[in-house]
């Protein structure tokens, strides 16, 4: 690592304004890197599945929790083998593998914004099989404080550069199980669905994921895929995601912070 560089971030000359002065100074930057997925199919055919931009880090887990909430693989065993490059993933699928270039190829850059840009169509979305929610899922609002707190206190790359989101999952009594940062907020819960992977823990129904920003209709669409009984999002949802968490019984609420959120969808699951 570079010694102008910190974990996910790099360091970056700037001048700063302030009363009335100009200084020259350094300033730590969440990092953004381009990185290729490419697969090769029981046919031994090499496809590329589009470049996203990403925060260095954890691309093992970032790529397979993507191929999991496409559909691709449903469990790690459809993997036969992953080659983590500086610059580019190459995953080995086996025959168990569900992969279908009309629908996965992607024709443009994913941008840190937007994980589901570059799809020809939306299609197998909707038509891939989701784990049942959990109706057996209650959680205390006091619990949803805690969590809130506990996520904050884990955004190392936020606290020092302000520009990546989080994506933690806690169990049923508010113990954190994992958290990642990344400057794009489908990465950073992509990776999150693969650490689970990786453990053997998917579908987590028993458990919740909180993230940092808005909840957009691909990150409710990653939840209901691994499993999560609910979401909860410190910024506010879209229309597509509230119409989606109601349609699969997933329980989304916003704005959430201490002793305070709104309910979008399954009121039933949080408890005062």
């Amino acid at each position: 690592m570079s010694p102008n560089s910190m974990e996910g971030s790099e360091r970056r000359e700037i001048y700063r304004l302030s009363n009335g002065s100009r200084i020259r100074d350094f300033d730590l930057i969440a990092s953004e890197r381009s990185l290729k997925i490419s697969i090769i199919d029981h046919n031994e055919t090499t496809h590329n599945l589009g470049i996203t931009m990403r925060t260095i880090g954890n691309d093992r887990e970032l790529v397979t929790g993507f191929l999991y909430g496409e559909g691709i693989i449903h469990e790690l065993s459809d993997i036969e083998d992953i080659d983590v490059g500086e610059q580019e993933v190459l995953v080995n699928l086996s025959h168990t593998a569900t992969f279908d270039p009309s629908i996965h190829v992607r024709t443009s850059t994913v941008t840190s914004a937007c994980g589901i840009c570059g799809r020809m169509t939306t299609e197998g979305f909707m038509e891939m099989k989701y784990p049942e929610v959990s109706e057996e899922l209650k959680i205390p609002v006091d619990i949803i404080n805690n969590c809130i707190n506990t996520m904050e206190d884990y955004q190392g790359l936020f606290s020092k550069t302000g520009g990546s989101h989080a994506c933690a999952s806690f169990d049923i009594n508010g113990i954190l199980m994992h958290i990642f940062e990344d400057i794009g907020r489908h990465n950073a819960m992509d990776k999150l669905v693969g650490s689970h992977i990786f453990q053997g823990n998917m579908p987590f129904a028993h458990g919740f994921v909180i993230v940092s920003g808005r909840a957009s209709y691909e990150l409710v669409q990653k939840s209901i895929r691994a499993g999560f009984s609910a979401i909860i999002a410190i910024g506010a949802p879209s229309t597509l995601a509230v119409d989606l968490a109601k349609e699969y019984g997933l329980t989304l609420a916003c704005f959430a912070k201490i002793d305070s959120l709104n309910i979008y969808s399954g009121a039933r699951r949080i408890e005062l």
